[in-house]
């Protein structure tokens, strides 16, 4: 990975939610293939990215455990009302002293090794200020993975005004700014696992 880009750029997993899909259950702790989901995360993106953080509201002790394999920091919410995936984005956002955030979610252990490279490309080509995946499907169908994305760590000010209005959609806080969403082919690196089932689906193949 250029030296350059890692310069530009801090990762976040991001870790912080209920779970609630998964029965309220931490899912970035949840083991595929021995490890954490946030562990596998965080692999993908450690050597895309220059300085690490992972998000997390519950469990602190043991993300901080996972952190300090990366010489990461756990962030932690604002409040406690756990507001979603924008409260752990400017968790995250704060804590940059990158130009740059890669925000990637704790349940997509296949993401690209040229992931952070292509978003951060395609925010320079058009001089965007989110860079949001998108992947499309055997059928032709269009998928945006809004919480994998590249966001210039100037929009904290503007997100957490955002955020105390009361809104808490990425897609609508991605619409105030200008915003690029660009294509990788392999669906399966986007895939994540909401519910446990699917987590056994993962654990299935991954590795493959």
């Amino acid at each position: 990975m250029n030296s350059d880009l890692r310069s530009r750029l801090t990762g976040l997993v991001l870790a912080g939610g209920q779970g609630t899909r998964m029965g309220g259950i931490d899912k970035g702790l949840q083991l595929l293939g021995g490890e954490p989901l946030a562990l596998h995360a965080a692999k993908c993106i450690a050597e895309q990215v220059g300085p690490l953080l992972f998000s997390a509201n519950r469990n602190i002790d043991r993300y901080r455990l996972l952190a300090e394999r990366f010489g990461a920091r756990v962030v932690q919410d604002a409040s406690s009302d756990f507001a979603g995936p924008l409260a752990g984005m400017l968790a995250g956002l704060r804590e940059t002293t990158t130009e740059l955030l890669l925000c990637v979610p704790c349940d997509t252990p296949r993401l690209p090794r040229d992931l952070a490279a292509r978003l951060v490309a395609a925010l320079d080509d058009a001089r965007a200020d989110v860079a949001a995946a998108a992947t499309v499907d055997a059928q032709g169908k269009a998928s945006v993975h809004p919480v994998v994305a590249v966001i210039r760590a100037t929009l904290a000010d503007d997100l957490a005004a955002f955020l105390d209005a009361g809104e808490r959609k990425v897609r609508a806080w991605y619409a105030r700014h200008k915003h690029v969403e660009v294509a990788f082919e392999d669906e399966h690196a986007f895939y994540n696992a909401n519910f446990l089932h699917e987590l056994a689906d993962l654990a299935r193949t991954f590795g493959d």
